[in-house]
């Protein structure tokens, strides 16, 4: 395989900028979840969600204080649009199916609104505990299947980038969800389990031609393993964004024009799918660089054909 360009992109030489974009972002993160916090829906916390639609010129402090004389303990009112119409969706902590009912059709007659203009769904504190441990151990099993995978096919050391790659974009798209405070719900750890998918296939890819180049790549120009990464890299970005691409546009689609559902499913897609691809290029490859670079073989290699910056050479076949 041949690279897509007549001069390589020179991403290991920018290796050090590239991973000090992804520190910062995960440094953002981690304070978004730290000082702001995640918003978890009903099904792992237990409470109440009740959708109100065709709610017409109520506004949200009509509706919030209307819901408080109702009984509700400080309900949480966000706006919503459901068939062009709007509406609001409201959670709160009542846990008993009955109080959550006369509360909603108290708030709806207080109002005006039909009363078939809202749905209450109330869950169990139970039910959320448990939902909560699934989807731990889901990501748990996940990680060491991937670390498994990995290991047994490639080496030790891409498993172990591979999931570091995989919990960079894990943990900066939840920190978007903490700055923006969009609820966490059983459709987002689905997309999140997506999202580690394709962040994965990125990465094995790239993985892939960087193992067959060390081993087969006898061109007399790439020589140290960051000069083969690099070359590696450059063979299969046109494939990986492209990829990306088609995948983004239905993700995008759903957002803009999918209800409240599947725009919980999109909106950690359309996160994911970005990172997953910048970090397969920006933090797996140039931290496999630079750990197998320790090795004595390549070691050897970078002291006698690096030069402090892996300046990059001409593509295969290109004169110097």
């Amino acid at each position: 395989m041949r690279s897509h360009f007549s001069r390589e992109i020179p991403f290991m030489p920018h290796r050090r900028q590239l991973l000090s974009v992804s520190a910062v972002l995960v440094v953002l993160a981690v304070i978004g979840l730290v000082v702001r916090g995640l918003v978890f829906g009903i099904e792992f916390q237990g409470g109440t969600e009740i959708d109100f639609r065709d709610t017409g010129s109520v506004t949200i402090e009509q509706m919030r204080d209307a819901l408080v004389d109702a009984g509700e303990k400080d309900p949480t009112v966000q706006t919503s649009v459901t068939d062009g119409k709007a509406g609001f969706l409201v959670r709160s902590d009542t846990t008993d199916p009955n109080t959550a009912n006369q509360h909603a059709s108290a708030a709806a007659k207080a109002l005006s609104l039909a009363s078939d203009s809202y749905t209450v769904t109330t869950i169990g504190p139970d039910w959320g505990a448990n939902v909560t441990r699934s989807s731990a151990l889901a990501f748990g099993v996940a990680i060491l299947l991937i670390i498994a995978f990995v290991s047994i096919r490639y080496e030790f050391k891409m498993s172990i980038t591979a999931v570091v790659a995989l919990l960079h974009d894990l943990v900066i798209t939840l920190g978007v969800y903490a700055w923006t405070q969009t609820a966490i719900t059983p459709n987002v750890v689905a997309a999140l389990l997506t999202i580690m998918g394709y962040s994965l296939y990125d990465t094995v890819v790239e993985f892939n031609r960087v193992n067959e180049n060390a081993k087969e790549l006898h061109d007399g120009v790439h020589r140290t393993y960051y000069q083969i990464a690099n070359f590696s890299i450059n063979e299969v970005i046109v494939r990986t964004i492209n990829t990306s691409i088609t995948s983004l546009v239905p993700v995008a689609c759903m957002l803009a024009l999918g209800g409240a559902t599947l725009k919980d499913f999109a909106f950690a897609m359309l996160v994911g799918e970005v990172l997953g691809t910048y970090s397969s290029f920006a933090v797996a490859s140039p931290l496999l660089a630079i750990w197998k670079t320790r090795e004595p073989k390549w070691a050897k290699l970078e002291a006698r054909y690096g030069d402090g910056s892996t300046k990059v050479k001409p593509a295969a076949g290109e004169a110097e």
